[in-house]
């Protein structure tokens, strides 16, 4: 088998179909989709929000760090302590972001003070993926599963985490092929010794709790 110095896509295979990213974004938001509801929150755009919210949001917010975001209807650095409003959301989610951030500890801080009793941070990050042709030298972190489990210990609330992948949809990744490209049998499988992608829930704990 030879492989090519040069992935087939340099954007995560979009132009070829669908990231094999986000079929694990959107098997893990389709399982938590309950979560989505009240005044949520998303970073960038506001697609998952109203795809998995639907008529259970009362508001939607898009936070982005890039003031010439022209949808963001709140700027933040995630990382400084109070850049989001306090115990303000029912929901925030935060796709594929960690990773681009100094301190993901600190950004995990702020998530939990933005969110009110009761509410829900679903949260994904890359265990394995190529550099941001975007994002360049912000691109910093990587995570397993065990990983994200221990930055999450701090949490004051229940989490849990799950890894998504196999080594063939790890590959495709990397290659830039798009999931359309896979079977219904290599996408559905999932092995813990080769994750593509890490995701939790991270509850906020509920008032009296």
């Amino acid at each position: 088998m030879t492989l090519p110095l040069q992935p087939l896509s340099d954007c995560y295979g979009y132009e070829r179909g669908t990231p094999v990213d986000r079929i694990y974004i959107d098997l893990f938001l389709t399982h938590h989709r309950e979560l989505v509801h009240g005044d949520a929150a998303e970073i960038k755009d506001d697609t998952y929000v109203r795809r998995y919210g639907a008529d259970r949001l009362t508001s939607t917010t898009i936070i982005d760090i890039d003031p010439t975001n022209i949808r963001a209807t709140l700027q933040a650095d995630l990382t400084v302590p109070g850049s989001l409003p306090a115990v303000a959301f029912d929901c925030l989610i935060l796709t594929q972001t960690l990773q681009l951030l100094p301190d993901p500890a600190a950004a995990l801080s702020t998530c939990h003070s933005a969110l009110r009793p009761g509410g829900t941070l679903l949260l994904t990050v890359p265990c394995l993926a190529r550099i941001s042709p975007s994002g360049g030298p912000a691109d910093r972190w990587r995570f397993t599963p065990a990983g994200l489990r221990h930055l999450l210990t701090p949490w004051p609330g229940p989490t849990q985490v799950t890894g998504y992948g196999n080594l063939r949809t790890c590959l495709a990744a990397l290659l830039g092929e798009a999931a359309e490209e896979l079977t219904e049998t290599e996408r559905a499988h999932h092995d813990p010794r080769f994750p593509l992608l890490a995701a939790a829930t991270a509850h906020r704990a509920a008032e009296g709790a």
